[in-house]
């Protein structure tokens, strides 16, 4: 899976699991502030995320300072998910 399918992979993930009913794939600006950006994502929805993440990818974020880096944008999240994930080649 390349960059621009896992964003945009990721993208229809968000909106599912945070139930963005008036988000399309197509609102998301993967370099927009992620966390109390626009989509009025908080602290709550981020734990949601984390559990996707680590369902669908393998990937476990349980270190605040990494967390603040990996939800600054859709992009640093996608980023993060490629290279860490053991269920994806690079």
């Amino acid at each position: 899976m390349n960059m621009n399918q896992l964003t945009e992979k990721l993208k229809i993930q968000l909106i599912e699991i945070l139930n963005l009913t008036d988000v399309t794939p197509e609102d998301f600006d993967e370099n927009a502030q992620l966390v109390g950006g626009d989509l009025g994502i908080d602290s709550i929805d981020v734990l949601e995320i984390v559990v996707m993440v680590e369902k669908e990818y393998g990937v476990v974020i349980n270190n605040k300072e990494i967390a603040e880096k990996v939800f600054t944008s859709l992009a640093t999240l996608a980023d993060f998910i490629r290279k860490t994930s053991p269920t994806l080649s690079s």
